[in-house]
């Protein structure tokens, strides 16, 4: 019995030792440590993410596909130091990575925010084309699982490929590997808000907190979603917009920036020199003239001849001058009443005007509103 029970005794005193060299485990050194070593590698991950960016940035390009921002950046010395004296999830009393510089994978990071969610599987798409995935994650899944708020986010784990690093400039990034996180407006709004969230999981947070989390959540989804619908639609319209300028249904074509552009590259002629904003400044003066659709617009200049315009200016001016042209000959005071807000403009247009009818060019007074109004507009 008495030595049974010194065995027993020698066993508990063994298992008390492991446990007590367990808990004096030095965090603190171990930190210490891994940041000394990872400050002396950390140029070289800088180099890394700025050319993981840079390879992103002209892949974007090449495919057109429009993103918000194309950050990098290598991790910081303290988010390091503290990422590396984490415990283990299944035992606090050891780190969760015993080797920090090969254990964490996000020394060097690319940030990539879109505008909306379906660009974040294009961009998927064009790193999986561009680099090495060496692991994926939908952070929704993750997120689920542990039973914390927020919504999707794509991480990727990448490395460059082999045609790369045998190039002279990528040869030294050889074996690193980046995080390339891809996330919408929205999506970065709650994860950058998320960090100052005490809270992580539903289980400990308190009811009414809960619920007003949740109801966030849903909010940014469904925003997500509308801007999503919203630019499905504009497409559409678009499209449908320049195919009905083609086939002559002008009626059915409301007045907007991109439609006045077809309509004029088709009446006037390709200008690929004026810019975007001017189409939206013509559209915008249309509205205020009282035209709602392109057909309005083509009554109102139907029979003047494009190039007389030109000619008594001098020179080849731009589609939307041309049109600013014909629409003053085509509405005369109706347009003066309506746009001069002082006396020196009121005084240019009718110069205008008078320098029109020497060259033979007719005045009209079409009026839009009269015309939606189910009027006769001359």
């Amino acid at each position: 019995m008495t030595d049974t029970a010194s065995s027993l005794r020698q066993q508990v005193d063994e298992v008390d030792l492991e446990e007590e060299q367990e808990e004096s485990f030095d965090f603190a050194e171990h930190r210490r440590t891994a940041v000394e070593e990872y400050l002396r590698i950390r140029p070289r991950y800088e180099d890394f993410a700025r050319a993981v960016r840079e390879v992103l940035v002209h892949a974007l390009r090449a495919k057109d596909i429009a993103v918000n921002s194309v950050e990098s950046r290598a991790k910081e010395p303290e988010s390091f130091g503290a990422k590396a004296e984490t415990p283990s999830k299944n035992d606090s009393r050891a780190p969760k990575y015993r080797f920090p510089l090969n254990d964490i994978t996000d020394l060097a990071g690319v940030r990539i925010i879109t505008f909306f969610p379906r660009t974040v599987e294009s961009v998927g798409a064009c790193i999986r084309e561009e680099f090495e995935v060496i692991e994926h994650t939908d952070l929704s899944q993750t997120l689920l699982q542990e039973e914390r708020f927020g919504y999707q986010s794509e991480h990727y784990l990448v490395k460059l490929n082999g045609k790369r690093t045998a190039l002279p400039e990528y040869e030294s990034h050889d074996g690193l590997v980046a995080e390339v996180q891809v996330r919408t407006i929205l999506q970065h709004a709650w994860a950058e808000i998320e960090h100052d969230i005490q809270y992580k999981s539903s289980i400990t947070i308190p009811n009414t907190i809960r619920r007003r989390f949740m109801s966030l959540a849903g909010l940014l989804e469904i925003a997500d979603r509308e801007f999503q619908a919203i630019q499905d639609e504009d497409r559409d319209v678009k499209e449908k917009a320049r195919t009905s300028v083609e086939e002559g249904a002008l009626k059915q074509v409301e007045i907007t920036a991109d439609a006045l552009r077809s309509y004029l590259d088709k009446k006037v002629g390709l200008d690929p020199s004026t810019k975007d904003s001017s189409y939206e400044y013509i559209a915008r003066m249309l509205r205020t003239l009282g035209f709602t659709r392109i057909d309005q617009v083509d009554a109102c200049i139907e029979g003047y001849d494009v190039d007389q315009f030109s000619w008594i200016r001098g020179w080849q001016h731009r589609s939307v001058r041309r049109l600013e042209d014909m629409l003053l000959a085509g509405m005369g005071c109706v347009l003066v009443e309506r746009r001069a807000d002082s006396p020196s403009m009121r005084n240019f247009f009718h110069n205008r005007l008078r320098r029109y009818q020497h060259h033979g060019i007719p005045i009209g007074n079409y009026d839009p509103k009269a015309e939606a109004r189910g009027k006769s507009p001359n």
